[in-house]
């Protein structure tokens, strides 16, 4: 097992750091570390250092050790972009949690025509702390040091924007009408941003698509079958991260 990730607002600036509040109280009363163990401190932002645990006192806080180089993590290349519409319930955290796991660098709620979940008021901005704190716990889960950004709500003119920017930019569509292209197949940039947009379970309506296509963002398939929009983000995650050469 590589050592256990955990989050600090700054980047220790000395040999020796004392991990506290939440962070120190998982590390104490949950991971249950011990003088002698491993473990790494993040700003989930690409920086890093390794250290070793010198002393656990009381409940929440850990004295970390040996934390002498502070690393940067390059960002990735190409950076993959996932516009994800709104699921139900608590779909939305499943998408996230699995794509943070997958590698995805940014995730973009999506307020389409046929979600039935709404972010408005209140409601909207806890749901949006509730995608970004799955985001950082599924990032330290996985080990990563470079956490997903989760931006705020956009609209489907805001989105069309993002994908007219992009290096390269789709809709995930199943159209056995139109036909989509195979996304396997699709020429992919080595470097760049690629944006690619999920919809929700009643699909994307023709208007959005005609307004993506008009950013430059056609229609991809992923396979014959048809995935739920809380899983299809990170299935083509995946498809992505193998075709670009970032898993290995």
């Amino acid at each position: 097992m590589t050592a256990p990730v955990f989050v600090v607002e700054r980047m220790p600036s000395g040999p020796e750091f004392v991990l506290e509040g939440s962070e120190g109280r998982h590390a104490v009363s949950v991971k249950r570390l011990n003088p002698g163990e491993d473990l790494v401190l993040t700003d989930g932002q690409g920086r890093w250092a390794e250290g070793v645990v010198r002393a656990a006192e009381g409940k929440d806080r850990l004295v970390v050790t040996g934390l002498a180089t502070v690393h940067e993590e390059p960002a990735p290349a190409p950076r993959i972009t996932v516009v994800q519409a709104l699921p139900k319930g608590d779909r939305g955290e499943v998408a996230v949690e699995t794509m943070t796991e997958t590698g995805v660098d940014a995730i973009v709620p999506w307020q389409a025509a046929r979600c039935i979940t709404q972010w408005k008021g209140d409601r909207g901005l806890r749901s949006l702390a509730k995608w970004r704190t799955t985001a950082r716990e599924a990032g330290k889960q996985s080990r990563r040091v470079r956490f997903p950004e989760v931006a705020d709500a956009m609209t489907t003119r805001q989105v069309a924007a993002l994908l007219a920017a992009a290096d390269f930019a789709g809709v995930l569509h199943e159209d056995r009408e139109t036909g989509s292209a195979p996304l396997a197949t699709a020429e992919l940039p080595a470097q760049g941003s690629i944006v690619l947009v999920v919809g929700p379970e009643g699909g994307v309506s023709p208007q959005e698509l005609a307004v993506f296509a008009e950013a430059g963002a056609p229609a991809y398939r992923l396979g014959p079958s048809v995935l739920r929009t809380s899983t299809a983000g990170t299935a083509a995650a995946a498809l992505l991260m193998g075709r670009t050469g970032r898993w290995g």
